[in-house]
């Protein structure tokens, strides 16, 4: 068979037999494999529908929007009662530092101490009991920031630097 046409143009029908079969074994293969996959879906789509009719299939999914809904309120009471924790937390005294030593060099046991507690911001107090024969002294002086208006004694300065710089109390 013979075609003034294709003999126009150079190409051999022979070459279209050949491209047309070769597109013709694709496009089976692609009819085959939606086929399959069209059959997979219909056969789930049947398992997850069996026993249900549209009503009772819409009441099981309001019930799961209803209990995300309340998920979702339990989880923003969480986070909001977390964050009130943490507000209160970081007001209560966390860092501790204790400094024992020999107020007089009669005395020995090392009785006297001071000791420094602060919050989360290094807000607080540092007391000072001084032991001696005669009795004891008491001194208490206010931490703002970890800084004292009052100047602190080497022991104080110690006990303060403890309790800023270290997070577990270390015994002596």
């Amino acid at each position: 068979m013979e075609s003034r046409i294709l003999n126009a143009l150079g190409i051999d029908p022979a070459y279209i037999f050949m491209f047309m079969l070769a597109l013709f074994i694709i496009l089976f293969v692609l009819y085959v494999n939606v086929t399959v996959k069209y059959n997979r879906l219909k056969t789930s789509y049947q398992t997850f529908m069996r026993g249900k009719d549209g009503k009772t299939l819409e009441e099981s999914m309001m019930e799961k929007f209803q209990e995300a809904e309340a998920i979702i309120k339990v989880t923003k009471q969480n986070r909001l009662d977390i964050r009130d924790m943490k507000q209160k937390l970081d007001r209560n005294f966390q860092k501790i530092g204790i400094v024992k030593y020999d107020a007089f060099n009669e005395m020995g046991g090392k009785l006297s101490f001071a000791i420094a507690m602060l919050d989360g911001q290094n807000n607080g107090w540092i007391m000072n009991a001084m032991h001696s024969r005669e009795g004891c002294y008491t001194y208490v002086k206010e931490i703002v920031k970890a800084e004292s208006y009052v100047e602190l004694a080497e022991e104080e300065a110690e006990a303060l630097d403890k309790a800023i710089f270290s997070d577990v109390y270390e015994k002596q």
